[in-house]
């Protein structure tokens, strides 16, 4: 699964390495967990930055708690499962990060690993959103990161890694037009492995209430 992540670069510079234009701010984020706002890029005709709530709350929900129990979406499912085949098909995003945190299980303690790529810059998660409206006209853009199976990297760390996503990938993975369920399912085999990096942090990522650089000593 991918539980908490990542984003310390500055918004402008997200913007100019995923070619957008953005007047977004976001303060750097060092331990990002469910429920909070993330910054994401989407397009309704044209590419732009977001925030959306992290947790799924899809349309069809009788109210927005669902959010927190679907934080993921499997890969290998995803063209199954009626809460995410319509929005693999039309409402696809990539979730911005600069690493993301799992636990190793090292006997009787986890070691929290901080993944990131070789060249430390900031790359997509795969995701889906949805628009979700309540009784009295509230409105929540909410989204979900999908996983995938973990490459030689991750599999001694977890069982699962986040779908990251090749920017080869981005223009159709960005595109509500484009359905074919093969070739989107297809973006979302796992990064290659030579390309990433692990190392233990602080065991102060335990706690989401944590927000501080030290979490990366």
């Amino acid at each position: 699964m991918c539980g908490r992540y990542t984003l310390v670069t500055d918004v402008q510079t997200i913007a100019a390495n995923f070619g957008v234009e953005s007047t977004l701010t976001a303060a750097p984020r060092y331990n990002i967990a469910p429920t909070q706002d993330v910054v994401a890029l989407l397009t309704n005709g044209t590419r732009h930055l977001n925030m959306l709530r992290w947790g799924l709350i899809p349309s069809w929900a009788k109210d927005e708690s669902i959010g927190s129990r679907m934080i993921n979406a499997r890969a290998e499912t995803l063209a199954e499962k009626p809460s995410f085949r319509p929005l693999l098909r039309g409402k696809r995003c990539l979730i911005i990060a600069d690493g993301f945190y799992e636990w190793r299980n090292d006997g009787k303690t986890k070691t929290p690993m901080y993944i990131t790529l070789q060249d430390a810059r900031p790359f997509a998660f795969a995701g889906l959103w949805d628009l979700w409206k309540s009784s009295d006209g509230q409105e929540i853009q909410s989204c979900t990161i999908i996983t995938t199976e973990p490459n030689e990297l991750m599999v001694s760390i977890h069982n699962r890694m986040p779908a990251i996503l090749r920017p080869g990938a981005y223009d159709d993975w960005l595109n509500p037009q484009f359905r074919d369920e093969h070739v989107l399912t297809h973006c979302l085999k796992p990064y290659p492995a030579e390309l990433m990096q692990a190392r233990a942090v602080s065991k102060l990522v335990n706690n989401p209430r944590n927000e501080t650089a030290e979490i990366l000593n």
